[in-house]
């Protein structure tokens, strides 16, 4: 019998610099016919506030105003909120992605706390053994940002630090934006043309 489920992904937005990178991963999901359960920390709300002048009075409305052109594709959780869908194994997504992640909500995922929602999501994908990707921005790294993310490394989760690449020639902001995304989009094994590969002919003009 053929799987009619809906294919979601978790996007996690924590508080450290970079949300660009995570609203343009959700609108490349949507754009590829994926459904986003979305978590944003306080911090997170406070970072699109200040990076991309997000000024918000109503979240979820917030929400639905930015991605008006896939109406009811986005569900958004509370921070809080331990009893949402995405915080049991039971309930199916294809994995999850944190862009950016702050090393807190890194080194909450590499001990377990689950202390909330954001956390208990990410726990969620390893003990199903589903696909975690984390995309740290912090510069400079010490000895225990480095443990947390050996930690996570060896237990399969995907680390992604925000590095763009410069071979391909950017333009812009968004170029580099866009090569991050689409390094994310290659550990999930989903196809996409944000950037050009190393290779292509275009690439090498």
């Amino acid at each position: 019998m053929k799987d009619k489920r809906e294919r979601s992904w978790v996007v996690g937005i924590t508080g450290a610099s970079g949300s660009i990178y995570g609203v343009r991963l959700i609108e490349t999901l949507l754009s590829l016919g994926y459904h986003v359960h979305l978590v944003i920390s306080n911090a997170g709300w406070r970072v699109l506030k200040e990076e991309l002048g997000w000024q918000v009075v109503n979240r979820e409305e917030m929400l639905q105003q930015r991605f008006a052109a896939y109406p009811d594709r986005v569900t958004y959780h509370a921070i809080g909120d331990i009893g949402a869908s995405i915080a049991s194994g039971s309930y199916l997504v294809e994995g999850m992605i944190i862009m950016p992640c702050s090393m807190g909500t890194l080194s909450s995922v590499a001990h377990g706390s689950s202390d909330n929602l954001m956390a208990r999501a990410a726990d969620v994908m390893l003990k199903e053994s589903r696909p975690l990707v984390l995309v740290p921005r912090e510069t400079p790294l010490h000895a225990i940002h480095l443990d947390n993310m050996l930690t996570l490394s060896r237990l399969g989760v995907k680390i992604v630090p925000a590095m763009p690449a410069f071979y391909f020639h950017p333009k812009s902001i968004d170029d580099m934006v866009d090569f991050l995304v689409g390094k994310v989009l290659d550990c999930l094994r989903i196809e996409h043309q944000l950037f050009t590969r190393w290779g292509d002919s275009s690439a090498e003009q």
